[in-house]
């Protein structure tokens, strides 16, 4: 979407609040998400994407700021103007500085750093992309550091920087340091696992096809390690690939640990008599019984809805949090007839309180 303006995609004003620009990008999400329209889910994907992006950008403070003074221009030349530090510290502002991109990090200068890629960019759609059933190496949890050293340049879709580090894999040392990279990875992808396909090319000429295997649960700052699959050193050795995940938003779900949670409004007769709702779930939707005399606040619990089980770690829950919603406005007549009822009812919650 070269033309698009950000503000126009949300469908808000230049000026608009940040909690505006959220409630916005939650109904798009909410109305263009694939899951939501079957009959038409690649259009809804590429809507859905195109929401996203508008929000990753005018959703963040500092990269709004860029983007009011420069537009879409402000990643377009390797850094974003008036500079910056990278994520790994890199400096900015200049040749060499590091700089958001749509989907990435990149660098103009060939002495840059590490990189940084997007899946949603990398495979064109949503839910962890290409599946390959077979081949392959998976990913294992690695919390260590590690020193960049030479990192190849292009990612297929993606935008990468690289740096030599002398004594490294680029300055002709024996020992082949592990290669890093961060990888945003889409909510359900995360939670349910999945396997995506990518082609990385080194600066040698070589390329290579990698199956990423994403485990269910996987969380933002979980660090990945592919081993055997980074750069060559002269000697023929090979270092590790270390991804670092970033999960992205979900409109509706929220990840605790293994567990999922939704906020799900009821009006007040809903909560006085109870009700059966539909309620979206990682396998479709769901109806839950809403008891009567819920308050709001109360987490109602499905088992074994949450992250879905893996090796010894039993499936997750998944909990429905009731929020009251009250009408704006009331009619005499209306406000007659809830006065009755009160009278009635003759309920004071504070009645014990402060004695």
């Amino acid at each position: 979407m070269p033309d698009s303006d950000y503000y126009q995609i949300l469908g808000v004003s230049r000026d608009a609040s940040e909690d505006e620009i959220k409630k916005a990008y939650r109904s798009l999400a909410r109305k263009h998400h694939p899951d939501l329209n079957p009959d038409n889910k690649k259009e809804a994907e590429a809507k859905f994407k195109e929401v996203q992006e508008a929000y990753d950008v005018i959703g963040d403070s500092d990269k709004r700021a860029q983007y009011d003074r420069f537009g879409k221009g402000f990643a377009s030349g390797g850094f974003p103007p008036g500079g910056g530090a990278g994520p790994f510290g890199g400096g900015g502002g200049g040749p060499g500085g590091f700089g958001p991109g749509q989907g990435g990090w990149f660098n103009t200068d060939q002495t840059g750093g590490t990189f940084q890629f997007d899946l949603n960019d990398l495979l064109g759609g949503m839910g962890g992309g290409h599946s390959r059933p077979t081949g392959g190496a998976g990913f294992e949890s690695d919390d260590g550091g590690g020193i960049f050293e030479e990192i190849l340049s292009k990612v297929r879709g993606g935008k990468t920087r690289k740096k030599g580090r002398p004594g490294g894999t680029h300055g002709g040392g024996s020992v082949a340091e592990p290669m890093h990279a961060r990888i945003d990875v889409p909510f359900m992808t995360a939670v349910k696992g999945g396997e995506t396909s990518i082609d990385i090319s080194f600066d040698s000429g070589d390329s290579e096809t990698l199956t990423l295997k994403i485990p269910p649960g996987t969380t933002s700052g979980q660090k990945l390690r592919l081993r055997g699959k980074g750069v060559v050193t002269p000697r023929g050795q090979r270092g590790d690939l270390i991804v670092e995940v970033t999960v992205e938003p979900h409109p509706w779900f929220k990840l605790d640990g293994r567990d999922l949670t939704i906020e799900v409004p009821i009006a007040v007769n809903e909560a006085l008599l109870g009700v059966k709702i539909d309620v979206p779930t990682l396998d479709g939707v769901k109806t839950v019984p809403i008891p009567a005399g819920t308050s709001s606040g109360a987490r109602l619990r499905l088992k074994g809805q949450g992250v879905p089980a893996r090796g010894e770690q039993p499936a997750g829950d998944m909990y429905v949090v009731t929020k009251i919603v009250l009408p704006k406005t009331l009619d005499d007549a209306t406000k007659a007839r809830i006065a009755e009822i009160s009278a009635a009812l003759d309920t004071n919650p504070r009645k014990s309180l402060w004695k």
